[in-house]
């Protein structure tokens, strides 16, 4: 059992009056972690904490930026075993899914290094003779990232590394699902040497969220807002944020279409589909939910994908060979159980698993999936893929975009220029060719359109979402004035 106590100013804090609240554990139902419950006056301390390092942080040279974001990727992978003991705890997630989190957490703040240096301005040109006219970038302030616990390390670590490479401080909330997992990033943080208050982590009850985030985003030394969830929680983040007028970066929701067209590599493709659908249990943001075939290879790509499926079992995740964990909680699991129930009774032809053993549900696969259906349309968020037929290459576009969401997306075919066509007609903000729709890279436009979010984090997108642009002029002349 873990005790997770609050980050403020490098310090180790209970929560006022010693208030707290419990994670348990989604496999066995003990308790995982007791966690500081943050009262809104612990929630403000933070952000004064965040907002009284922030003038010297922001002035801090790049150099020193990347060294402290370098030496936070080596000490993430070195507690590796404290990560997959807490990660495993809350979360019920497999060893390859916490090591996948731990490799890629540590390239996100990699590459968060090497931005620091790539923070440019520009010079503008001018009427003026010689003014001297600039666009400069500067850090924007405290920002505050919220992250989920589908993905803790990665999330997590995305929430606030390119924030501090630009030079801001952060306070980081973590996930209600996973306060000690989301703690120990905040432990590293400190341990590869930032300053105190640099980096400060605030757990709170589940009753207590919405007020804590209402306080942190209306702090006047909050400047910057990021927000990783569901859709739903997005929304209120965002309407929040408006009212306080602070910009606000949402990725949320997804319900990935992965269109397999006639002169697609079968096999290639199912196996994509494969861990696309069903990696971490399907409780991915990219997680691949709608598969869509052309009529010609419909059965032939059913038959192979289904057998792929039954191969894939879910089960206790220190029992090694298991390749599916625990879903998040029994809600979760019997949510994702309805949307199968009435697919099946609307008419679907279930190909592989649909067995649910505690909170564990098999890799499940799902044919004749029509709009009339729930599992059409709303995400699952589970090991469960949907199979839609397509009479043609448009028809398949047209129910690729027939959605709220537009994450990311995945094309499959031979012809690339048939391929890439299709992928730039659908409406998401990622789409890969040829390969599957959960994939990252830390320096990639990352984020959706339409319910699935906007802004983007990677690359100068993110400098551009965490910084100020401000112009600035030196005039090197005394100027007539007309009064």
């Amino acid at each position: 059992m873990f005790h997770s106590r609050l980050i403020i100013d490098n310090r180790d804090e209970d929560a006022e009056g010693s208030a707290a609240f419990t994670r348990l554990d989604p496999i066995s139902g003990a308790t995982a972690t007791i966690a500081s419950a943050a009262t809104l006056d612990d929630a403000s301390r933070a952000a004064n904490a965040a907002a009284a390092a922030f003038s010297d942080w922001s002035v801090t040279g790049p150099n020193t930026r990347r060294k402290i974001l370098t030496e936070a990727a080596g000490r993430l992978l070195a507690r590796a075993d404290d990560f997959i003991a807490a990660m495993t705890a809350e979360t019920g997630a497999t060893e390859a899914w916490c090591r996948f989190n731990l490799e890629l957490g540590a390239e996100i703040l990699r590459d968060a290094a090497g931005m620091a240096t790539q923070i440019c301005g520009s010079l503008l040109p001018s009427d003026q003779g010689a003014l001297l006219s600039m666009g400069l970038r500067q850090p924007a302030g405290v920002c505050l990232g919220m992250a989920p616990w589908n993905a803790p390390v990665i999330l997590g670590v995305r929430a606030i590394a390119m924030p501090l490479a630009c030079g801001n401080t952060v306070v980081l909330k973590a996930s209600e699902l996973c306060p000690q997992t989301h703690r120990l990033i905040g432990e590293v943080m400190i341990e590869a040497g930032t300053p105190p208050g640099v980096v400060n982590v605030v757990s709170n009850a589940p009753a207590d969220a919405e007020d804590i985030v209402e306080v942190l985003i209306a702090h006047p030394a909050v400047r910057r807002v990021n927000f990783t969830g569901s859709t739903r929680v997005g929304r209120i983040v965002a309407q929040i944020a408006a009212r306080h007028l602070k910009p606000c970066l949402l990725e949320l929701g997804g319900k990935a279409p992965f269109l397999v067209l006639a002169d697609a590599d079968l096999d290639h493709a199912a196996d994509a589909a494969a861990f696309g659908a069903f990696f971490n249990q399907g409780q991915i943001c990219m997680s691949t939910e709608r598969i869509i075939l052309l009529d010609a290879i419909a059965d032939d790509f059913a038959e192979r994908f289904a057998a792929r499926a039954r191969a894939i079992r879910a089960g206790e995740p220190r029992v090694s060979g298991m390749a599916l964990g625990s879903m998040i909680g029994a809600e979760a699991v019997q949510r994702v159980r309805g949307l199968v129930d009435d697919a099946r009774d609307k008419g679907a032809l279930l190909l592989a698993g649909g067995t649910v053993h505690g909170n564990f549900m098999d890799a499940t696969v799902l044919d004749h999936v029509t709009p009339h259906m729930r599992l059409y349309r709303e995400e699952s968020f589970g090991p469960v893929a949907a199979l839609i037929r397509a009479r043609n290459v448009d028809e398949a576009v047209t129910i690729a975009n027939d959605c709220q969401y537009g994450l990311s997306a995945a094309v499959f075919g031979r012809d690339i220029s048939q391929a890439l066509a299709v992928a730039r007609r659908i409406e998401s903000g990622i789409c890969h060719i040829n390969g599957a729709t959960v994939s990252d890279d830390p320096h990639a436009p990352f984020g959706g359109v339409k319910a699935s979010g906007h802004g983007r984090f990677g690359g100068q997108q993110a400098i551009e979402a965490f910084t100020e642009l401000r112009w600035i002029t030196v005039n090197p002349r005394r100027e007539p004035y007309p009064i």
